[in-house]
């Protein structure tokens, strides 16, 4: 089974995450979205909140599911057989980044590959911080993230 894994911390999904998980699960047989886990980072959403979010998003797309994940994504991936990372590119800016942490896990682990995937245009402004920040100064995230999580981010921005 050719299997794929779509890391992020996901804080909330956007329009542009799902963008890429509809599009990686077209090319892929299965497509986990991994939720990595930080204990440094004190996110908006819990895992567990993260997870049932992502869940109620990708319900379209069959052959995607969500898990959570702490330490080295290789290590994740080793667990699961899975030889496949997809990354988002929005802008050159992410590239870079993006391009050191793919040579990493590749000395990591010379069997894993990364796949980058350039954003659709209309989302290559989109970051899940700046969806937060547009949410906490009141102003409208329709179109930024699925329409079905965006009562939940509106709530959790004004009711931490």
């Amino acid at each position: 089974m050719n299997i794929a894994v779509y890391p992020g911390s996901f804080d909330p999904i956007t329009n542009g995450h799902l963008d890429i998980i509809e599009r990686a699960s077209k090319t892929f047989d299965q497509v986990i979205v991994g939720i990595l886990v930080n204990p440094d980072k004190k996110g908006l959403f819990s895992i567990e909140e993260r997870e049932r979010l992502i869940e109620r998003v990708i319900k379209h797309i069959p052959n995607a599911r969500v898990e959570s994940f702490s330490g080295l994504l290789v290590n994740f991936m080793k667990e699961r057989d899975i030889k496949v990372i997809i990354k988002g590119l929005r802008a050159v800016s992410d590239f870079e980044y993006e391009f050191q942490m793919a040579l990493m896990n590749k000395k990591l682990n010379p069997n894993i590959e990364t796949l980058f995937m350039m954003t659709d245009a209309k989302y290559s402004f989109l970051s899940s911080s700046s969806v937060k920040q547009v949410a906490m100064f009141g102003g409208s995230i329709n179109g930024l993230v699925p329409d079905e999580i965006i009562e939940d981010v509106m709530y959790r921005m004004h009711n931490k």
